[in-house]
């Protein structure tokens, strides 16, 4: 057994399911280039047993961990203490285990919007977007889109009443930041949005287009919030369409920088990571 001196410092994606997880991958890329020392595996938790893993993994020394689907209400709930955004969301993915106790955040929204500002190079200041989806994942993203100031935001769920208790408790920093923020039904939207954002189930269910097609207008950035096959119908959909199209590849890497910063202090180079994992699934999607 390693000295507490060598000892790595532990952290963990906890999540059902979890194996696709790329987050090991992303943190072992994180670590190497900055020169942290840490360990970090996939924690499959049973689905009535999230609370009682979290507590395990804290109580045999974990340092944090990354929460995904479906306990990121969970997570927020069972931490005492939280950032604004996610407060904003009532949802966490990063866990922090201090002394003073668990610190809860979501670094989905700002690592969606990093992608798109940065890595996409577009705008969202002044843009009409289309969020698709009103469940764990649109209310972790909703909140620092409307801090980018786009002119304005539609939410639209195939149940109305998410889609508008969504935008209630988001209605305030809309207002503050001078966001048209409505909700709709899948087929009554909009037409012509600059941006439009798939957060739905759509992809895992297998369904390539959730909404019509008058959503879009040539070139309009489509970004699908999952990755690999889970996207493919609804990117070969937009792409048909005349739409530039975006996976959430970006989002998970740049999310995960954010979260890993949070724990370490140090902000990892990105590219590299984000370049690495296309070159995996390229290298996948040709295996038989």
């Amino acid at each position: 057994m390693a000295s507490s001196s060598t000892a790595l410092d532990r952290y963990a994606v906890l999540g059902n399911p979890v194996a696709h997880s790329r987050s090991p991958a992303i943190h072992a890329a994180f670590a190497a280039a900055t020169g942290q020392r840490l360990s970090y595996e996939r924690v499959l938790v049973p689905m009535d047993g999230f609370e009682q893993t979290l507590r395990a993994f804290a109580a045999e020394g974990g340092k944090g961990c990354n929460v995904t689907v479906p306990f990121k209400f969970d997570a927020f709930r069972l931490c005492p203490r939280h950032t604004e955004r996610a407060v904003l969301a009532e949802a966490a993915n990063v866990v922090r285990f201090d002394a003073g106790g668990w610190w809860a955040d979501n670094t989905d929204g700002v690592g969606l919007l990093t992608d798109i500002e940065r890595n996409a190079g577009q705008p969202i200041a002044g843009q009409r977007v289309l969020l698709i989806g009103a469940g764990g994942a649109s209310a972790g993203v909703l909140g620092p889109l409307l801090q980018a100031a786009p002119a304005e935001v539609v939410v639209a769920n195939r149940t109305v009443e998410r889609a508008q208790a969504l935008c209630s408790g988001h209605q305030p920093l809309a207002t503050r930041h001078q966001v048209a923020l409505r909700a709709s039904g899948l087929a009554d939207a909009g037409a012509g949005f600059d941006i439009v954002l798939n957060a739905s189930a759509s992809s895992l269910a297998g369904d390539s287009a959730p909404v019509p097609a008058s959503v879009l207008r040539p070139g309009t950035l489509v970004v699908d919030l999952m990755y690999g096959p889970a996207a493919a119908g609804f990117l070969r959909w937009a792409e048909a369409h005349g739409a530039r199209t975006r996976d959430g590849l970006g989002m998970l890497v740049e999310q995960a920088a954010e979260a890993f910063a949070l724990w370490r202090g140090v902000r990892p180079a990105t590219a590299p990571v984000l370049a690495m994992l296309r070159e995996q699934l390229a290298r996948e999607a040709t295996q038989p």
